[in-house]
């Protein structure tokens, strides 16, 4: 987009993230938006085409927009019963990973004994800067036999916070501090076997501190482009669920004009 298109994309994005147009709210006709932005009704349609791809405004009738109201909420069922489980005995344990087979009993079902994979508490950081770039390493890693950009993160230790794992890992890793962090969600990578709860944490500014202490870890490290990752996306370049995860929320969150930061 050009200039002029610019300043009317950035425009509109901010009446949505201030509040001017609430979820919900039908904004200005094309004649009005075209009249009161100084702007032509072609380049206007590319900027409204833009934000409607971005989830940023939604088309209303034939041509008119509004904003998403996503303030619906998907209630949980009440009547769907847990699996029962009646013990569990290791068959494999140390430092790294556990292998468990756990006596299971579905609803409805005959009870059956059920392979689980323990691993570790993990903690990843998304740190974006003014220029949306989002800091990452390019890995290599050994199980997939391939390289690829990841976002720094690494194992929660016994009695350590996850946000402390999130900052200490992210400096080690890099050399750089991160300004804050924010949780944003915790998932698990394989629920259906693996037990690794990983925490997501998104920030906004980091200091250069010194090298990577961690040179296993490090790789190359560079400020990437959020423009880029769909791209990296499409190529299988980004390695890991928790990258993954995290960028597809901060992305999400540009979408929607709400805060990449806002905790879940």
């Amino acid at each position: 987009m050009g200039p002029k298109s610019e300043r009317v994309y950035r425009t509109i994005r901010e009446w949505i993230t201030t509040g001017e147009y609430p979820p919900g709210a039908k904004i200005p006709s094309e004649r009005t938006l075209s009249e009161d932005l100084s702007i032509g009704r072609t380049a206007l349609r590319q900027v409204l085409a833009k934000l409607v791809a971005e989830g940023v405004i939604e088309v209303h009738g034939r041509s008119s927009y509004c904003v998403p109201d996503r303030s619906a909420v998907t209630e949980a069922p009440t009547d769907v019963e847990p699996w029962k489980i009646h013990g569990e005995r290791t068959l494999y344990d140390n430092r790294w990973v556990k292998l468990a087979l756990v006596d299971v009993e579905p609803p409805g079902v005959k009870r059956f004994e059920h392979h689980v994979v323990h691993l570790h508490h993990v903690a990843i950081a998304a740190v974006l800067d003014d220029q949306d770039r989002v800091l990452m390493m390019w890995r290599y890693r050994f199980v997939p036999q391939s390289f690829g950009w990841e976002l720094p993160g690494g194992i929660v230790d016994e009695g350590e916070d996850p946000l402390q794992t999130a900052m200490r890992e992210f400096e080690e890793e890099t050399g750089w501090r991160p300004d804050s962090l924010e949780h944003v969600v915790t998932y698990q990578p394989m629920v259906g076997m693996v037990d690794s709860p990983h925490e997501i944490y998104v920030g906004k500014g980091a200091k250069l501190v010194g090298e990577p202490t961690d040179l296993e870890e490090a790789g190359h490290i560079a400020w990437v482009p959020l423009a880029d990752i769909p791209g990296l996306m499409a190529r299988g370049e980004l390695m890991g669920s928790g990258t993954l995860v995290a960028l597809l929320h901060v992305l999400a969150s540009r979408g929607t004009g709400a805060s990449p930061t806002a905790a879940a």
